[in-house]
């Protein structure tokens, strides 16, 4: 069996359960709320449409919080692993990268993070699509929310 390889064109990640079945079924109702709601305008429908809402805001805030938690793991994962992989002259100014670029700069090698860490430092590469687009050697995260 080949091995999976990710790079900056297949790095996206998709739940399909949430994303292709939870969200789209959960919107559906809402606009079947609306639409309920508008035939038949009673408080009862009203407050469908407000519970369908509801629905729809708890998954999505319910994975906007699991992507922020994750995030804070890789800010963290990331200043420890540069602590290391960075020369002397770049330590001091890993509190000076953004939590973007430490979410972007996971991707890379340990070989190629001083270049790069260096070359956001300088303003150079300034946005996490940037950063992907340097990378040369990927690393995998699979175990991604």
């Amino acid at each position: 069996m080949a091995e999976r390889t990710q790079s900056f064109k297949s790095h996206t990640r998709f739940l399909p359960p949430f994303h292709f079945f939870v969200v789209p079924v959960l919107l559906i109702n809402l606009l079947n709320a609306i639409g309920h709601l508008w035939l038949e305008p009673t408080g009862s429908m009203a407050f469908q449409v407000v519970v369908a809402t509801a629905l729809l805001l708890l998954a999505l805030l319910s994975r906007s919080q699991v992507v922020t938690v994750q995030d804070r793991v890789i800010r963290l994962e990331m200043r420890l692993r540069l602590r290391d992989a960075l020369p002397p002259d770049l330590q001091p100014r890993i509190n000076e990268l953004s939590h973007r670029h430490l979410i972007a700069l996971r991707f890379a090698g340990d070989a190629e993070l001083p270049e790069l860490v260096r070359e956001v430092l300088d303003g150079r590469l300034t946005t996490s699509k940037e950063i992907k687009m340097r990378i040369r050697q990927w690393q995998p995260d699979w175990l991604r929310a």
